[in-house]
């Protein structure tokens, strides 16, 4: 349950009359425009923010990842659970810009997901499956029916290969999409053929830190200009576009335009029919009711009602904020709007009536909030689990019964729910099948207008003898979830060959119910448990490579169940199967090594270091002011120098501790993290811009090693190419471009049809110390248990 402060910040950011000035702005335009992008954080917020605001339009993000295969400026989450934080960002991002989102891809286990960069689409492609993304956007294209699609970036080189596949797919689903022949299983869900009218591309360039197009944009066909400001807020349209952008916090996004954007240049690459040249983007098409009405054979009385209902929603947008008025105004919008949808023709309903039934249920909603029934929704606890027992609370105002208010929850399979009391608030228990499967985690879409998560409640009203209705989300998401959480320290063992470690410890923490605990056997290791520790055991010698033991609760899987928690997206959670990772490997640690590591909470380096068997230790901000003397290396970790102030603000210290004798190793930044080539780094290095050009993106491809015998790479384990078999996701990335002469490149790389790069691991003398740049991506590599990457590792945080 949310507490008063979160409570609090919530309506403060949710004031009434500006969500029901948006709820009117909505009523405005009958047209529809899909923005598709890869990845959460690739909409253009500013321009989407226009349309949806300045024009009225219904806007859709269509995004074909959940970001699992990025970054995380925030936290340890990686992969899935980015994933996660990643979606309820882009579910955030929406809620700003009043736009809808459909997913494309759902989650790490689906073909289609964020696996890290490729340089083209035809790469990325061979990962997805051309025609299984194509198929999903002719599916989101017939159920959606947009008038108008952008792809967010052009399919040109120099652009990240996700992208460039989605801008291909988003145009050959254009095609399709109007084809009764292809797909026709669609036709079994009820979706029609649709005809989009309108296909832009952006004729702007990609380039930048992170990409650098390799030919021109397309000339430009039309300019949207964000003409004035939002009425409800007073604000610019690209200023709302970077409120938006905030919500992508794990990806360091939110900034402060100085001069806000205004125009966005657009490229229309398949017109619709009888599109010539273009004035604005509405051009030939029906873009409000009164257009509806000059349908050709529509019945006039239908036609009148069309123009009195665009009449009466124009009325009550011009008497907000009185409320009385908007919503006399928007019954009669409603009246006129169902006898439309009830006596128009096939010919009207084939192309018109996704529009009607859209128009009906915007201005139910908006006649709710006009009249402010809804207060909150909640349950507590907020999740249930099979065969458990919760209670669902709905908060109403005291006008409720003065519209003789009704409450219905929508649940998810398996759960009921009974009324307690119709008081207020009114109450339901909610209880859960013993078999009520898990939720998932990942939603395939989010609704601006509500009815979002996996329960959620219908608010109904009868006003001047109508009945509305409209959807309202519960204040944080609700799951059946499991009803163990068990959680293995650590999850996963490191075993060196050749120490005899065949009996480990580890502990088991359960939460939850108390079903036996048991683990399957594989690979000689097998699971026992004496009084409160438990103990996995080899039997004999065992080979050399990753073990995993699968825990069973009540002979079933059991689930890790972790919280994620952030102010800017509230609470979530990841579910994973709790399997113990045993690696045995051949792995030798430096003698005397005494390793500090700053970390900016964007890698688990300094934890994979201490699992080694390191003598490592976390600096603070008052260690780092205090004797660095004590330690023969110092590492410091991804993003580090742009995430801690602490670091940054003891930069010469840190050149110092190198020269009289220590190691730095500085894991990978990009160039916006604080890196100064002349002033971070011991002695100049330059990290290479745009970074597609400067990183490698095939996990296996060729390592020539520079410097054979080079005390980096030979001790005290021998890095041979073995080392660099069975990486995940890429090589390395933000690669150093230029350094000084101190620094020696000791290995060289490229993705296919590239020349060398020799930036991923540069390291050099200076003074009686060494300092060692490090682009690879070890610290993921770690997380994925490659034992080439332990090995370099432990070579890496040698003393000088």
């Amino acid at each position: 349950m949310l507490s008063p402060r979160e409570r609090i910040e919530r309506q403060m950011a949710d004031p009434w009359l500006i969500r029901l000035h948006r709820r009117l702005s909505a009523l405005t335009s009958t047209i529809t425009v899909m923005h598709t992008g890869a990845h959460p954080d690739d909409e253009q917020n500013g321009l989407l923010a226009y349309l949806r605001m300045g024009l009225g339009m219904r806007t859709i993000i269509a995004c074909s990842t959940r970001g699992e295969g990025g970054q995380n400026a925030l936290g340890p989450e990686r992969l899935g659970a980015l994933g996660v934080i990643r979606s309820r960002e882009l579910e955030e991002a929406a809620r700003i810009i009043d736009a809808d989102v459909s997913w494309l891809g759902h989650g790490p286990a689906d073909r289609i997901h964020d696996f890290g960069f490729s340089k083209n689409g035809d790469q990325t492609f061979d990962r997805w499956g051309e025609q299984r993304i194509v198929e999903r956007l002719v599916r989101a294209y017939r159920k959606e029916r947009p008038d108008i699609v952008i792809p967010t970036f052009l399919d040109v080189p120099g652009q990240h290969g996700h992208h460039r596949a989605m801008t291909r797919a988003a145009r050959s689903a254009v095609a399709l999409a109007a084809d009764p022949a292809v797909f026709p299983e669609h036709a079994a869900e009820g979706l029609r053929p649709w005809k989009v009218a309108k296909f832009y591309l952006p004729a702007w360039s990609g380039g930048g830190d992170t990409y650098d197009d390799e030919v021109p944009p397309p000339d430009t066909t039309l300019v949207v200009e964000a003409v004035g400001k939002e009425k409800a807020t007073g604000a610019e349209y690209d200023r709302i576009g970077e409120w938006s952008r905030y919500y992508h916090a794990s990806q360091g996004m939110g900034r402060w335009p100085e001069q806000p954007q205004r125009i966005w240049p657009l490229h229309l690459a398949i017109p619709g029919e009888g599109v010539g040249e273009e004035t604005s983007i509405l051009d030939n098409l029906p873009s409000s009711l009164a257009d509806l009405a000059g349908f050709d054979g529509l019945d006039p009385a239908l036609a009148k009602a069309l123009i009195e209902a665009d009449g009466a929603i124009a009325e009550a947008i011009s008497a907000y904020p009185d409320t009385q008025r908007i919503a006399r105004s928007l019954l009669t919008a409603a009246h006129f709007l169902q006898q439309v949808d009830e006596s128009s023709g096939q010919p009207f309903r084939e192309l018109h009536e996704h529009r009607i039934v859209t128009k009906r249920r915007l201005v139910d909603l908006a006649i709710l909030t006009a009249l402010d029934l809804f207060e909150r929704a909640y349950s507590e606890p907020a999740d249930i689990v099979p065969g458990g027992t919760a209670t669902l609370r709905v908060e109403l105002s005291d006008r409720a019964s003065e519209f003789q208010a009704d409450v219905k929850p929508v649940l998810p399979a398996g759960v009921s729910y009974d009324v307690r009391s119709l008081c207020r608030p009114v109450v339901f228990s909610l209880a859960a099948d013993t078999n009520a499967a898990v939720s998932s985690l990942y939603h395939p879409g989010w609704k601006a207008a509500g009815g979002n998560g996996h329960a959620y409640v219908q608010i109904s009203a009868v006003v001047d003898g109508r009945e509305v209705s409209g959807f309202f989300d519960l204040e944080e998401p609700f799951f059946v979830t499991p009803p163990q959480s068990l959680t293995l320290k650590p999850d996963a063992l490191l075993v060196p060959k050749g120490q005899h470690q065949n009996i480990i410890r580890f502990a088991v923490d359960i939460d939850g119910g108390h079903a036996p605990i048991s683990f399957k056997a594989a690979s000689g290791w097998s699971v026992r448990h004496s009084g409160g520790d438990w103990f996995a055991e080899l039997a004999g010698e065992g080979a050399a490579g990753l073990v995993q033991l699968e825990a069973l609760s009540g002979g079933q899987p059991a689930f890790q169940i972790t919280p994620i928690a952030y102010p800017h997206i509230g609470r979530a959670r990841f579910l994973s199967p709790s399997t113990l990772k045993i690696l045995s490997l051949d792995l030798k640690l430096p003698k005397n090594a005494r390793v500090g590591y700053v970390g900016g909470g964007a890698d688990r380096v300094g934890m994979w270091l201490a699992r080694m068997g390191l003598n490592v230790t976390e600096l603070d901000a008052h260690a780092l002011g205090g004797d660095l003397s004590a330690f023969t290396t110092i590492v410091v970790g991804i993003f580090a120098f742009g995430i801690r102030r602490d670091l940054a603000e003891v930069t010469e210290k840190i050149h110092h501790f190198v020269e009289s004798g220590g190691h730095l190793v500085t894991l990978y930044h990009r160039p916006t993290d604080g890196w100064y080539p002349e002033a971070t780094p011991v002695c100049r290095l330059e990290i290479g811009k745009p970074s597609l050009r400067w990183r490698v993106t095939d996990p296996a491809a060729e390592v020539i090693v520079l410097q054979p015998d080079h005390p980096l790479l030979i001790g005290p384990n021998i890095i041979d190419a073995s080392d660099w078999t069975g990486w995940d996701k890429e090589r390395g990335l933000y690669f150093a471009s230029n350094w000084d002469d101190v620094y020696e490149p000791l290995l060289a790389m490229h993705d296919v049809d590239e020349q060398p790069l020799k930036g991923a691991l540069v390291s050099g003398v200076i003074g009686t110390g060494r300092h060692t740049h490090v682009s690879l991506v070890l610290h993921h590599q770690m997380d994925k248990l490659v034992p080439g990457a332990f090995r370099l590792m432990a070579n890496l945080v040698q003393p000088a």
